[in-house]
């Protein structure tokens, strides 16, 4: 005899009891509970929750009017400010699909995306109209309709588009309804990677992912409702790891930043009274070592996420040193940001500054909307035991999951293989379930035949008092095999030699970690501020 299952007769979905998950929804909650509450400030101009949405609004409408359809792609090239904020509301109410374009990359690789994206739509704003004007010329017949954005406060670079940001918005009706997925697993945003190895790859983010992130954000941030956000974070990288939608489900404050400079922050966040920013380790760094001035009048609670490269401990001890508190976080494009979070413990407190910062500079657990984490096998999937030494590759699976890779079905599919997202990152898994990433898979050195973990060099080499920023890579050595080198960056007016960097990690380590080649400089950068380490790779070969 059949079983049946009571639960499935006559309770079916309606529109009554289910919606698709979008992060649109936040924005249409926001400007009707606080349409009053100021969203965005870009100097001295304050735009509303309520007028937001009435941008996106016409936003999404002149799109429409300009022939833009579901399964189209707009394409920015834009600092953060307004606009591109705003694009990450009008673009997907139109039914389009947002591409948020790195600001640092030259014309190929900017021509490369817009083809590959079949983008139909590109704003450009004025300080990037020379390198998209050349992407653009590589394109030939299949160039979009440009757009430009003239923002009021930036008078440099010159105007590309055949009309102004603000007049194809005059072109949208206010009345216009916003087209909301029939399906969570639409398509909201393309990120492309980095592409530090050929063209980069586009990652698609669905509305579910988008919505849940937003929430997790705000969950493991403890943000509350109402935060001042500062784009520390360029909104390009993971669409600024969904940040801009958590900002309208917290109905927060939008501080927009053209330019990543200590000044610039630190005026920000007494001006506009921050309370919260999201950086990478090198703009901690860079905030470290600004002028004491700088730092003086902050009289309130600034939360920081520090996420893209392992922060070494003693950049987090700063940061705390100035009152700062530090939230670490792990993730990739490919998870739309942050999916792992070094949540803390109470009992942590009592522990000293240094052990605090070093429990800290773990990547931590999976994000609250996160369904799996782990450590295991590459080959066979099997996991790590849980003793904070057996090394592994990190495996994620979840709804903070892209959809897959844009046009390159095998590079998603060897990307899920058995069920799990594979990351490259190595690390191990803690007795307490925290895991901690020792190097990318390409990144850890073997040298003698022993496995050395470029992370945990740089964690000394940054303790060293007139060291600024530090890299570290394999050297080919005749006798190891592979040597640890060093690439570093000391404090102004420094006159320490290589011989004392080398021997204060002797010191401070296992010999056989410790670098036998110190190369003093400056280290090349993403726009993120992550270290190129493939530069790095590749000037190694040449001493």
């Amino acid at each position: 005899m059949q079983h049946t299952n009571i639960y499935e007769m006559g309770l079916d979905k309606n529109p009554a009891n289910f919606t698709a998950l979008t992060p649109l929804s936040y924005l249409q909650r926001a400007a009707s509970v606080y349409p009053n509450r100021v969203a965005q400030i870009h100097h001295q101009n304050t735009t509303t929750w309520g007028e937001t949405y009435t941008r996106c609004v016409r936003f999404a409408s002149a799109l429409n009017k300009a022939g833009i359809h579901e399964g189209d792609t707009v394409s920015f090239i834009a600092p953060n400010i307004y606009a591109l904020f705003e694009a990450h509301f009008g673009v997907p109410m139109s039914g389009a699909v947002l591409n948020a374009i790195n600001t640092r990359l030259d014309a190929e690789a900017i021509a490369f995306i817009l083809q590959h994206a079949e983008t139909r739509i590109l704003f450009v704003d004025r300080e990037f109209a020379e390198v998209a004007s050349r992407a653009i010329k590589m394109l030939g017949a299949q160039r979009p309709r440009v757009i430009h954005i003239d923002d009021p406060f930036y008078t440099e670079g010159e105007l590309i588009g055949e009309m102004d940001y603000e007049a194809f918005l005059a072109t949208g009706d206010a009345d216009f309804s916003p087209i909301l997925p029939q399906d969570e697993w639409n398509a909201i945003t393309l990120n492309y990677t980095s592409g530090t190895t050929g063209n980069p790859k586009g990652v698609v983010y669905h509305h579910r992912g988008a919505y849940l992130n937003a929430v997790s954000n705000a969950v493991s941030w403890n943000m509350g409702e109402h935060p001042v956000y500062l784009w520390t974070l360029p909104m390009f990288h993971c669409n600024g790891w969904c940040f801009p939608w958590t900002l309208a489900a917290t109905v927060g404050t939008s501080v927009s930043l053209r330019h990543v400079r200590a000044d610039a922050i630190y005026d920000a966040i007494k001006e506009s009274k921050v309370n919260h920013f999201c950086g990478a380790p090198i703009v901690l760094n860079m905030l470290n070592n600004a002028d004491a001035a700088l730092k003086a009048g902050i009289e309130h609670q600034v939360k920081v996420m520090t996420a893209g490269a392992a922060p070494p401990a003693s950049v987090i001890e700063g940061m705390e040193n100035m009152g700062f508190s530090v939230t670490h976080v792990y993730g990739l494009t490919e998870t739309y940001g942050p999916c792992v979070v070094c949540a803390w413990h109470e009992e942590w407190d009592e522990k000293t500054l240094t052990e605090r910062a070093r429990l800290k500079a773990r990547q931590g657990v999976k994000s609250p909307m996160q369904e799996g984490l782990m450590i295991a096998n590459p080959d066979t999937l099997e996991p790590v035991p849980q003793d904070g030494t057996t090394m592994g590759e990190i495996f994620i699976r979840g709804n903070l999951v892209m959809k897959g890779y844009l046009k390159n079905p095998r590079a998603s599919e060897e990307a899920f293989a058995g069920g799990w997202f594979h990351t490259g990152d190595l690390a191990v898994w803690h007795p307490d379930g925290y895991i901690e990433i020792k190097d990318r898979s390409k990144d850890i050195i073997i040298s003698g035949g022993e496995n050395i973990s470029s992370i945990e060099v740089e964690d000394v080499l940054y303790r060293h008092p007139e060291v600024s920023e530090a890299a570290v890579v394999a050297r080919p050595d005749e006798k190891w095999g592979e040597t640890p080198c060093a690439f570093v960056s000391v404090k102004p007016g420094s006159q320490v030699t290589e011989q004392e960097i080398i021997q204060f990690c002797r010191d401070n380590m296992a010999h056989f970690k410790a670098p036998k080649t110190i190369v003093f400089g400056e280290l090349p950068k993403t726009s993120t501020g992550k270290i190129q380490k493939f530069v790095l790779r590749d000037q190694v070969k040449t001493l």
